[in-house]
């Protein structure tokens, strides 16, 4: 249809422009909601323990850093404050033991274990803050020394202690995940399948949804530097006068990774006097996305873990 034609035909029909006009504003709204917010994600991990921690669409991304550092998931904190040892560190760890090794050990020794670990590679510098508005009664710490204490504001800190409406943010992404729940468990198909990770309230566990394929082996460098580990000692000797860590009941370990950096956190832990547990390199580890252990290794590593730090643990409860 010519030009002339097709504008002749909808000013003799303007309903029909209507709609067509109204149709494609509905479709371009509706790519927008699909691509760039949490109906980028799937619903189907929610349940009466579990929300989202992050959804990957740049229109909501990380939502666990502000529901703890706002106390927005109230039941999160206080399982957290409750748990009688926890972790901290990384998105790495979490990903690491959030399993039923970790569940099951834990059981089988009538205690009860906290992952606050989180994603972005976060650091000392959030946890410490965290750690003085929980006021836990952990009576073991177990600190993943990967880059933990490399003092840097990763990009949720950035948010939370700089954007004045970062409160306000939090609170929406909260309360979008009810709409989310409630409109995607009863019409699936209005939500894409992109990547996204639920969070335990009861033990901080991740559940990831959709894995990236990039698988790579672990592997290890002894290398040591000097400035890191200088650095990083003298943010783990401020850490460790923190008034709620035990004395003596602070447990170092690395959960491996690519090029995992085990002579710098070698280097750390003997210049704090903390003991680094670790199994030791073992064959066969691999990454699913060439950071975070697969589940078969996370499984395997986390055995062996608990197995070379099970008499310390059990020691200090």
């Amino acid at each position: 249809m010519s030009v002339a034609k097709r504008e002749g035909f909808f000013a003799s029909r303007p309903s029909i422009y209507a709609w067509v006009v109204l149709v494609a504003i509905l479709a371009g709204l509706t790519y927008q909601l699909r691509s760039r917010t949490i109906f980028a994600c799937p619903a189907d991990g929610y349940n009466a323990d579990q929300y989202i921690a992050y959804c990957n669409a740049p229109g909501y991304a990380d939502y666990e850093h502000g529901a703890f550092w706002f106390d927005l998931e109230p039941a999160a904190r206080e399982f957290a404050q409750k748990a009688d040892v926890l972790f901290l560190g990384n998105s790495r760890m979490q990903v690491a033991l959030s399993n039923s090794v970790t569940a099951n050990w834990f059981a089988a020794n009538s205690a009860r274990y906290y992952l606050l670990g989180f994603s972005y590679g976060e650091n000392v510098v959030m946890t410490e803050e965290l750690l003085r508005k929980i006021r836990p009664r952990a009576k073991v710490y177990v600190v993943n020394v990967d880059d933990f204490f490399d003092r840097i504001e990763t990009a949720p800190m950035k948010t939370i202690l700089h954007d004045p409406t970062a409160l306000d943010r939090y609170e929406g992404k909260r309360r979008w995940q009810q709409v989310h729940e409630l409109l995607c468990k009863r019409l699936p198909a209005l939500c894409r399948n992109d990547y996204v990770i639920f969070r335990s309230r009861e033990n901080g566990a991740y559940t990831k949804k959709t894995d990236k394929d990039q698988v790579t082996p672990v592997s290890y460098d002894w290398a040591i530097s000097p400035n890191v580990v200088k650095s990083n000692t003298a943010a783990a000797v401020d850490f460790l006068s923190h008034p709620a860590l035990p004395e003596n009941c602070v447990i170092f370990m690395m959960i491996p990774t690519v090029e995992t950096k085990i002579g710098n956190v070698t280097a750390i832990a003997k210049a704090v006097g903390i003991n680094l547990v670790t199994p030791g390199p073992m064959e066969g580890l691999q990454t699913f996305d060439g950071s975070h252990l697969d589940r078969q290794s996370a499984e395997r590593w986390t055995q062996a873990f608990l197995q070379a730090a099970s008499s310390k643990i059990r020691s200090c409860l």
